[in-house]
């Protein structure tokens, strides 16, 4: 398996697997619409996209978001996006997946990545502790939609 950054010409797939993405987090496929999304993040430099190749098949990605803690002055990244394709679980992706996107985070000088998950992802955050990943029992978390 290959773990490499995508660029303009991988977004086929990766519109694919995040259309399945937002399956996932019960959205409506419009594999439009995705493209259209991560074409704009791409094109823009707005974020940082790894996919995971099985020969030359996308079977999996992470999507980071460049953002700054103003407490600590440093730059962090925000994990807002990873998916492995359901036929390619349980082969160690999301784990090659974690890890690429923390090597990168430390070559850009990072301090911290963090995520979200749902409450109900069992599996995600048994992956995300044995990773390393420290769960924030300090802060609540809160939004407000517009």
């Amino acid at each position: 398996m290959q773990i490499r950054r995508a660029t303009p010409a991988d977004l086929d797939a990766l519109a694919a697997l995040f259309d399945g993405y937002r399956e996932f987090y019960r959205r409506p496929a419009d594999l439009a619409v995705a493209r259209a999304f991560l074409g704009e993040r791409l094109a823009r430099d707005e974020s940082v996209v790894f996919l995971a190749l099985d020969g030359d098949r996308a079977v999996g990605f992470t999507q980071l978001y460049p953002s700054f803690t103003s407490a600590g002055m440093a730059r962090i990244f925000i994990l807002n996006d990873l998916f492995v394709h359901p036929d390619a679980r349980g082969r160690g992706v999301a784990t090659s997946l974690l890890r690429r996107a923390a090597e990168f985070a430390r070559g850009e000088r990072a301090v911290r990545l963090v995520l979200s998950t749902e409450t109900t992802n069992a599996a995600a955050q048994a992956l995300y502790a044995r990773e390393g990943w420290q769960r924030d029992d300090a802060f609540l978390s809160y939004t407000l939609p517009l």
